[in-house]
């Protein structure tokens, strides 16, 4: 596994260990930040449809992708 840029983030979710749709593990965790943490999520693809959700909901992201099915994506409650 490539390094992590987002290693100093609060919590840490892998969503390629979750077997069927991860969307509502995803949802989970975002609900269980406080204000100022952060998630990293890792996913074998770019989450593109993601992004909107979380700008409806108020969060910040920033995405690295580290190969081509790794993808860490740091999502913040601001």
């Amino acid at each position: 596994m490539s390094p992590d840029p987002f290693d100093d983030a609060d919590e840490r979710l892998d969503a390629r260990e979750i077997d069927g749709e991860p969307f509502g593990d995803v949802v989970a965790a975002l609900d269980g930040l406080d204000e100022g943490e952060s998630l990293c999520l890792v996913n074998g693809f770019e989450p593109v449809p993601l992004y909107d959700v979380l700008a409806e909901r108020g969060f910040e992201h920033e995405t690295a992708n580290l190969a081509d099915d790794e993808w860490h994506v740091e999502i913040t409650r601001p």
